[in-house]
């Protein structure tokens, strides 16, 4: 029972039963690993469900008073979401979080080939929600509460420009450092290449060098300013270039790159970037259509297996009270 619910996670309902007739010469057909997980899925989904329910609390005396310890790590939260395709709905938004501790590692330089300390994102857990952002985040801060949020030294959200993303942190980690990721803010700066220079020039390329390191230099106020310059000169691509202009002026505290690499933190959301396709390998798959009901069920299950996490979350389902 309990592996035919982790492979349904892992791989099609076909292919578990393949490799449980396989590998552990368990005859069972598709339609049963099927009606397992549609019995055991709303178990998992009842455990978040405590989860949230338990984070919705008030802080503990002792959660309050406790003293952190040294070698308590920094932690972070990643947030994101991919496309999934519901059956009578279409394509719809599943939005992802990743829970994370931060660990300086040895990394290689791309532009000195020196091995320097970097911030990376480890000990991952996830969620992730079929619907709109209030729920999500209840599940995300549930998530970020169990890891001890509240006891870690320092905290930090990242995410891209979605403004779901920032409005999500203002209210449930309203104390956390927030970053807009590295690579969309280099990819906006592209785009406002493209605009002034046309699309693949080498005058676009040289101009986005020109500008790439005052912008991870933590200067986007001062690139705001200078594309507001140029809107004035080109009156062609203006709005593009005003455009872009808003994005680097309203993120400009969320891009001061030097200074969070420098304090520690990491300034990418690739972790929350893999986690989404990680989920779309199991749920969007070429011809994968779902009822809503369906793919919820194993929204617990897969974020489980992917965060290392499916024995507990398995032994917490068995042990449900009946109902």
């Amino acid at each position: 029972m309990k592996y035919a619910i982790w492979l349904s996670g892992l791989v099609t309902f076909a292919e578990a039963g393949k490799i449980l007739q396989t590998i552990g010469e368990i005859p069972i057909s598709t339609s049963s690993i099927w009606r397992r997980v549609a019995a055991w899925g709303p178990k998992c989904q009842a455990v978040e469900t405590a989860h949230r329910a338990a984070s919705a609390a008030a802080p503990t005396r002792d959660e309050l008073n406790q003293t952190v310890p040294l070698e308590s790590p920094d932690l972070g939260v990643a947030m994101d979401g991919g496309m999934v395709h519901i059956r009578e709905e279409g394509w719809k938004e599943l939005k992802v979080g990743c829970v994370f501790a931060i660990r300086q590692q040895p990394t290689r330089d791309q532009h000195t080939g020196e091995i320097v300390d970097v911030a990376h994102a480890v000990s991952n857990t996830y969620v992730a929600h079929l619907g709109g952002p209030q729920v999500f985040g209840d599940q995300v801060w549930a998530e970020a509460r169990q890891r001890r949020w509240m006891q870690a030294r320092e905290t930090i959200v990242v995410g891209d420009g979605a403004a779901w993303i920032w409005n999500l942190a203002a209210d449930k980690f309203f104390t956390s450092r927030q970053v807009v990721d590295g690579y969309h803010a280099k990819l906006h700066l592209l785009q406002a290449a493209t605009a002034l220079q046309g699309e693949g020039t080498a005058t676009t390329r040289r101009w986005v060098r020109e500008h790439e390191t005052p912008l991870m230099q933590g200067h986007a106020e001062r690139l705001a300013r200078t594309l507001r310059q140029l809107a004035q000169k080109h009156t062609r691509c203006a709005d593009a270039l005003r455009r872009e202009a808003g994005d680097f002026q309203d993120n400009y505290r969320r891009r001061q790159y030097l200074e969070t690499r420098e304090e520690g933190f990491p300034i990418g959301s690739g972790m929350v970037e893999s986690a989404c396709k990680q989920f779309r390998a199991r749920l969007a798959a070429s011809g994968m259509r779902w009822s809503r009901a369906g793919l919820e069920r194993l929204l617990p299950i897969r974020a489980a297996i992917m965060g290392h996490c499916f024995d507990d979350l398995w032994q917490k389902a068995y042990h449900l009270p009946l109902n």
